[in-house]
């Protein structure tokens, strides 16, 4: 009786590229304190020390995802016109990114290296706020607030998701079932209470910081 051929095995065939990959997806399924070498090297089914060929270090995986996220980011090209507009296409673009990476985007913001195309979202942003007739030193609180507030908008609304989606009862209804006395707002609005977010959320928020901008620029 002839033996059985053995079991092919599919080597892992390592890349940086393959290596950052892996590691956005671990952050956006188990947050950044899930990300380790080891941690990679075990959704790829192969040893850190395989990988350090590729990534030398944590931090150098750190800095691999920050560039990889902040690729996806669209800077809108400078144009004239009306600075909100250019205000508004610039934290649309951004709050897509946050959207689709927001875990990894949170990563990316608390990296310092220097990634040439997270720098040229800062300067579109400068840009836009002298333009709105702010100083060089409120421009740049107004650029971290806007980016703070998108990726803040997302995280929320990522968060309440997850946690509306793990409760057994309908959430509206146990908003209704609280004492009115107590909480008589609350009780008033359960369905738009546990609607975790929306377009129209973010608009609007953004309309308010723009509206405050105007006021503090003059323009």
């Amino acid at each position: 009786m002839p033996r059985p051929a053995p079991q092919r095995v599919t080597r892992v065939v390592l890349t940086r590229e393959l290596i950052v990959h892996t590691a956005v997806e671990l952050v956006e399924r188990s947050g950044h304190d899930a990300l380790s070498m080891r941690a990679v090297g075990e959704e790829l089914g192969v040893s850190a020390m395989a990988m350090y060929r590729h990534v030398a270090s944590r931090d150098e995986l750190v800095a691999g995802i920050a560039e990889y996220v902040m690729e996806t980011l669209d800077v809108p090209e400078e144009e004239a016109g009306d600075w909100r507009e250019g205000a508004r296409s610039l934290m649309r673009s951004f709050r897509a990114t946050a959207r689709e990476y927001p875990r990894s985007l949170a990563l990316a913001l608390e990296c310092r290296t220097g990634i040439p195309v997270a720098l040229k979202a800062i300067e579109r942003a400068l840009s836009l706020c002298a333009r709105a007739g702010l100083d060089e030193a409120t421009s740049v609180h107004v650029m971290r607030s806007l980016m703070a507030y998108a990726l803040g908008t997302q995280l929320r609304e990522a968060g309440m998701g997850r946690l509306l989606a793990r409760q057994e009862e309908d959430p509206a209804d146990t908003v209704r079932s609280l004492e009115p006395a107590r909480f008589p707002h609350v009780v008033a609005l359960p369905d738009e209470l546990v609607d975790h977010g929306s377009d129209a959320d973010f608009e609007f928020g953004l309309e308010l910081f723009l509206s405050s901008v105007e006021l503090m620029g003059g323009r």
